[in-house]
Formats: structure tokens, sequence, C-alpha cells
């Protein structure tokens, strides 16, 4: 399970350090790819391919679940850390995050995800008073 969240930079060669705590839950091998709200959503193999056979059963006659796999496959790349700690991100996925220098790692449960600090900062600023009507209405949804 990822949680926590952490400030570091990416260098001029598009890597970035991966907090240290989270190295060995990704393991060898990683799928770094588009994510929501702006940021770029990494996975371990083995939840991507949970999330993969998921994905799977969306209908193929369905517009939206088509555009939706092909965005989130066609811009996924598997990864791995050097023998520092660091991945390198493609630029298209640095531009797609708008991440420049300096980025925020946050643990979501099964994936982390990085964002660009100044990106992070204004999302988190805009739903950190809803939090807890978020919850609220997510709760009522479950009964």
């Amino acid at each position: 399970m990822f949680l926590g969240q952490y400030e570091h930079t990416v260098d001029e060669k598009g890597r970035l350090i991966v907090p240290a705590r989270y190295r060995e839950s990704l393991g060898d091998n990683f799928i770094i790819t588009f994510g929501l709200d702006v940021c770029l959503f990494v996975y371990p193999l083995e939840e991507w391919k949970s999330l993969s056979e998921k994905l799977k059963l969306l209908p193929l006659g369905q517009r939206d679940a088509r555009a939706f796999k092909r965005i989130l496959f066609s811009r996924a790349t598997t990864c791995s850390l050097d023998s520092q700690g660091r991945v390198v991100i493609m630029k298209y996925l640095r531009d797609y995050a708008q991440i420049k220098r300096e980025v925020m790692v946050i643990g979501v449960l099964d994936r982390l995800e990085i964002w660009s600090k100044d990106v992070w900062q204004g999302y988190f600023k805009e739903i950190e008073g809803s939090y807890e009507d978020i919850a609220e209405r997510l709760y009522e949804q479950e009964g």
C-alpha cells in the first residue's frame, strides 16, 4: 500500500529519485502512464495487470471505453530504477503532467501519483475544504 507524500525534483535529464519507502513495493519494473487531473500514475506490474483485466471488460463498442484505453495504454511505458533509485520520466509524460522541476510524489493505495508541485498545490487547495463533503457523498453511494 502506498501512503504519504514527498517533495522531489526532476533533473535536466528527466530523472526523478523515487522515495526510498516506495522502491521495494514498485518492484524491478513498473508502469508510468497518463493519470487523471493532470498527474502521472505509477503502477507496480501486478497492479497494472489487475487494472488491465478490469479494463478488458469495458465494451469495445463504447466510444469512451475505446478512447480511454487507447490513451492510457498508448502513453504507458515500462520503467525501472537505476542504481541510485532514479527513474527517467519520458518527456511526453512530463509535458502532459506539466512537470518542470519540482514534483510531489504521493501514495494512493495501489499506485503512486507524480504531480507538478504547482499543479498539486492548486488541486489540493481546491479540494481540501471539500474533503468532508466528498466523504459524505461517497459513503451515501455505498449504502
